[in-house]
């Protein structure tokens, strides 16, 4: 009888259950920001080097 009542106790145990759920939800948040950060990260590279042309070009009116 004992040992039905032990495993009842951990049956009803939920302690880790909040620590598992902040694990699985700071994964995700994690992997999104990988995600947000590998397809913006482009973007924005290619928009810097389109403004590094553009002041390239236009620099050669503004030194005379």
């Amino acid at each position: 009888m004992k040992l039905l009542n032990i495993f009842k106790s951990f049956k009803n145990d939920e302690s880790g259950a909040v620590t598992v759920d902040w694990v699985v939800l700071t994964g995700a948040v994690v992997a999104l920001a990988l995600v947000i950060g590998t397809t913006v990260g482009g973007s924005i590279s290619t928009a810097a080097g389109n403004i590094a042309e553009d002041v390239v070009a236009n620099s050669g009116g503004a030194e005379e």
